[in-house]
């Protein structure tokens, strides 16, 4: 499920190819009763209108003006926003259609159940309303430790649980585990504050580092976990072994080595 830097990439995607250009019309794709989409009424609301701003919190990328309506969109398990001009095919799987003046076009593409479209009217009221926690590149080291150091969950399930903080997911919990040498199944209450400032940095230097990538990991380093992120691999960091383990219903991916 794309998380906090892949949904960034998406954000920018749609900075670069989509603003400050009249919406003509929103169209629904094809066979689109299993998925969330905006209705008639609410796909209307946006004709006429420009996105001129957009934001992103956790894994919600938002796209509308100062006085709305706006796109809210989540990208589920294997959604994605394609910008593309009006010569080329509209992408397989294309749940939603926005037709701007001119050429240009964007797609949300969703082969699968689990992502969204929805038009509101203010973001930081939805965001409340979907009790979110801090996104993972704002929330500061204290408030990171008050909310991790709290609760007694496997530190990977607490650092997924986005009512605590909005963003990470079964990918990025496991690499910022990986680098800070803990076990994902430890209890989050048995590790000290200090432990736990130093995972907070550790999480906001591989967030960002994927961030300046716009997700692309071939650019990563090497020895990060999702340069080898396969069991029984051998581990870049310690030569130790790569392992998993299920976690709150997830496959985590650890070293069986370092991460002890």
């Amino acid at each position: 499920m794309p998380e906090l830097p892949e949904n960034e990439a998406q954000r920018l995607t749609l900075e670069r190819e989509c603003l400050n250009r009249t919406i003509e019309a929103v169209e629904l794709g094809s066979d689109t009763d299993y998925i969330e989409l905006p209705g008639d009424n609410a796909r209307q609301r946006l004709v006429g209108h420009q996105l001129t701003q957009t934001r992103r919190h956790g894994k919600n990328i938002f796209a509308g003006s100062k006085t709305g309506p706006w796109i809210a969109v989540h990208l589920g398990m294997t959604g994605k926003l394609v910008a593309f001009d009006a010569s080329e095919e509209v992408p397989e799987y294309t749940k939603l259609l926005i037709i701007f003046e001119g050429d240009r076009r964007l797609a949300f593409r969703c082969p699968r159940k689990l992502g969204h479209v929805r038009i509101i009217d203010d973001v930081d009221s939805y965001i409340e309303s979907q009790k979110l926690g801090p996104d993972a590149l704002d929330i500061d080291k204290a408030d990171f430790v008050e909310a991790l150091g709290s609760t007694r969950s496997a530190i990977k399930s607490a650092l997924m649980k986005q009512e605590r903080m909005a963003g990470i997911g079964n990918l990025w919990s496991d690499e910022i585990l990986f680098q800070t040498e803990i076990n994902p199944e430890t209890s989050a209450n048995t590790l000290d504050d200090a432990t736990l400032g130093a995972m907070h940095t550790a999480m906001r230097r591989i967030l960002q580092g994927v961030v300046d990538t716009e997700a692309h990991y071939s650019q990563l380093p090497r020895k990060w976990l999702i340069r080898h992120r396969d069991k029984g691999a051998e581990c870049r960091r310690c030569g130790g072994e790569i392992a998993t383990a299920k976690v709150g219903g997830r496959t985590a991916y650890y070293c069986k080595s370092h991460q002890s």
